[in-house]
């Protein structure tokens, strides 16, 4: 795993969603995550099995946030579990060995080491700047990505605030993906966005 995460902001307008993460692919993304906190299950239904055959016409990956039900039924390639979710061991269990967990650890090492062991594929850091998206304390470390590397043998994601250029010392210090929803959802050339983000890992 390694380049752009794309994360979907809480549109629900499903043609602008699909059409702004068609041009994040086409940009380079590696990943789609489908996050919308406040649709109704019939939306949510329906733009996770549109943003999925997006994603499978690119040959990307799509993971659905948090909604393991969601993720079985549409047979998603992973699911993504947050802090006050379920255990990421339950997850696991209920997803099979085959698809991909992904862990919030906001700016913890030991959540990190916790999650893997439990079977996560891999563990998100953050937040590291302000979001225009989330709330949330802004207190992790550019540290945490070294240590990260030595000790939790999975890949980690960075989150929170991150532009093409503040995420590039992140890159440089150790983060094999850099999620992002408004940095690329809502600017007025998201392919480009895209195209800058992923850069950062061609160095």
């Amino acid at each position: 795993m390694k380049g752009l995460y794309l994360v979907t902001p809480d549109w629900d307008d499903t043609q602008k969603l699909l059409d702004v993460t068609e041009a994040g692919l086409r940009g380079g993304a590696a990943l789609v995550q489908y996050r919308h906190k406040t649709a109704s299950a019939q939306l949510r239904r329906e733009q996770a099995a549109a943003l999925q055959a997006l994603c499978r016409n690119f040959g990307r990956p799509f993971i659905v946030n948090d909604f393991v039900d969601l993720c079985m039924e549409l047979d998603a390639d992973g699911i993504h579990v947050g802090g006050t979710d379920a255990p990421i061991a339950q997850v696991r269990a209920a997803v099979g060995p085959d698809k991909i967990v992904g862990a919030s650890c906001y700016g913890s090492l030991q959540l990190a080491r916790d999650a893997q062991q439990a079977g996560a594929s891999y563990v998100a850091f953050g937040g590291f700047y302000p979001s225009r998206v989330k709330k949330y304390e802004v207190s992790t470390s550019h540290d945490i990505l070294a240590q990260a590397r030595a000790e939790v043998p999975v890949p980690n994601v960075v989150i929170g605030g991150m532009t093409p250029e503040n995420a590039e010392t992140l890159v440089a210090h150790g983060a094999h993906m850099v999620a992002a929803i408004s940095s690329v959802y809502m600017v007025d050339d998201p392919e480009a966005a895209a195209r800058r983000f992923v850069n950062l890992f061609k160095s």
